[in-house]
């Protein structure tokens, strides 16, 4: 394997579905931690190869930039093929990674990291809603118009062989500068659960169990192509939507440190308002669950939230209020970045989880907001994704020592090399060979909370954490 396949690691997904993203990640996380093992380098680069990985850093960022493009477009799919990928095979592969036993409940919906710890502190699967289709082509990053129209040429084939799916096109120059230039984001939701899913569901829900619906409510304005199809503009980060459609001095000059001969994009002006390409959920799909519920007599709650986020200080409440049940202190957060998260060592160092989805200001800014208002920890550590270039919005690594430093007693970061971040590739490794080391405490893995528990404590935390469960049928319904 070339060094350049290194962030795209094995295949070992389907073909079309990213192998190097959020929601490929957070299942190969939720699938270990339910199968009692550890996460080691994102779950998909082969041990052979994880030295190689931790000597990335000695390159020249220019080289280090380069793998990130690379590595990319190694990824993406011929948009000649786009009529072959049938996202039925997505749910498949993501419901082959769990353990096949029985389960009290499951989760399905939107993609999310926090969704991760709790699937493990549950103990149950998580269905997600959300991939990604990269598709190869070579575009300049600031080319919006050009890849709109690409995408009116080439969607209608996607969308003709996959009609249970929406198709939220995302173009980001920003955050996702690198990739953009080699690869089409078509990332899609399902509207309905689909054979796969409801196979799983017959197969391992027990008898009056439930599927709880995961709803982040968090919209973006896009363009309307048409067809279940839209066009997004830039995505959750360090720039508010209108700063990628109106632009902004903070935008400005990012495109001037970029070398950009633009100052601002030049964007269609967007005419609706849709779930979040990455994070939000699409509603139709709530539909039929409740059709699959009412027709197998199973339960279903909805947990609802407005922002990616919101549900991190929440399920962090949730482990300090299990761990206080175990006698295990909670006094050691653990703060997971994007894909760097590790749901079987924060059980087994008795570490508080809060997920953060990017590595933002406005990230930061949320996490030092929940920490000035919850019990003060004693320790807290932190993964950081490196995204390999320095993105308006950015946080410095001067402003998450900063957040870190909220800890009465010790803080730091796990597997991330300061002097290098953003451009630091080695921490996709390194964050987990370095987590034992770093923190050292260790316990027994706790049986999962019970289902009943967790509804009773989301009603009693949800209204201070803007986290809203909902009953929408019961086990038995008619």
């Amino acid at each position: 394997m070339r060094i350049s396949n290194l962030l795209a690691g094995d295949r070992s997904t389907p073909t079309g579905l990213a192998n190097f993203d959020s929601t490929t990640a957070f299942v190969r996380a939720s699938a270990s931690a339910l199968r009692g093992e550890a996460f080691p380098a994102l779950g998909m680069i082969h041990p052979t190869l994880r030295p190689l990985a931790k000597r990335v850093n000695r390159l020249p960022r220019s080289v280090r930039t380069s793998l990130y493009t690379r590595g990319g477009a190694n990824e993406g799919v011929d948009p000649d093929s786009l009529g072959d990928i049938d996202v039925e095979r997505f749910r498949e592969w993501v419901t082959a990674q769990y353990p096949d036993r029985g389960y009290p409940a499951v989760i399905v919906g939107s993609s999310n990291g926090a969704a991760v710890h709790l699937s493990a502190l549950l103990g149950i699967p998580y269905l997600p809603q959300t991939f990604l289709v990269p598709v190869r082509r070579s575009m300049d990053a600031d080319a919006i118009r050009a890849d709109i129209a690409w995408g009116r040429e080439h969607a209608p084939e996607f969308l003709r062989a996959n009609p249970d799916v929406t198709l939220a096109q995302m173009h980001d120059p920003n955050q996702d500068r690198l990739m953009v230039e080699k690869l089409a984001y078509f990332r899609t939701k399902s509207r309905v659960l689909g054979p796969a899913y409801e196979e799983f569901l017959e197969t391992v829900l027990e008898p009056g169990g439930t599927i709880l619906t995961l709803e982040c409510t968090y919209e973006w304005p896009a363009i309307d192509l048409g067809d279940r199809h839209t066009f997004q503009v830039g995505g959750h980060g360090g720039l508010e939507p209108t700063e990628y459609y109106e632009g902004s001095e903070l935008v400005a000059d990012f495109l001037a440190d970029q070398g950009a001969g633009i100052r601002a994009w030049n964007t269609p002006d967007p005419d609706v308002e849709v779930p979040e390409s990455e994070w939000g959920f699409e509603p139709k799909l709530r539909d039929d669950v409740e059709r699959f519920a009412r027709e197998r007599g199973h339960g279903v709650r909805r947990l609802s939230f407005d922002h990616p986020e919101d549900l991190s200080p929440f399920v962090a409440d949730l482990y300090r209020d299990y761990y206080a049940t175990r006698s295990v202190e909670s006094n050691r957060l653990f703060v997971q970045s994007f894909a760097l998260l590790e749901p079987w060592w924060t059980l087994r160092t008795g570490s508080v989880p809060y997920w953060t989805a990017f590595n933002t200001q406005p990230n930061a800014d949320a996490l030092e907001s929940y920490l000035s208002a919850t019990e003060p920890y004693d320790e807290i550590w932190a993964t950081l994704f490196a995204h390999g270039i320095e993105s308006a919005g950015l946080a410095s690594i001067d402003r998450w020592r900063s957040v870190l430093s909220a800890a009465r007693t010790r803080s730091g970061f796990v597997g991330v090399d300061e002097a290098e971040f953003p451009y630091d590739v080695e921490t996709h490794v390194r964050y987990h060979a370095d987590l034992p080391e770093t923190i050292r405490a260790r316990y027994a893995h706790p049986p999962p909370m019970a289902f009943d528990r967790f509804e009773e404590r989301a009603n009693d935390l949800g209204p201070e954490r803007d986290i809203r469960l909902h009953t929408t049928a019961s086990p038995h319904a008619e």
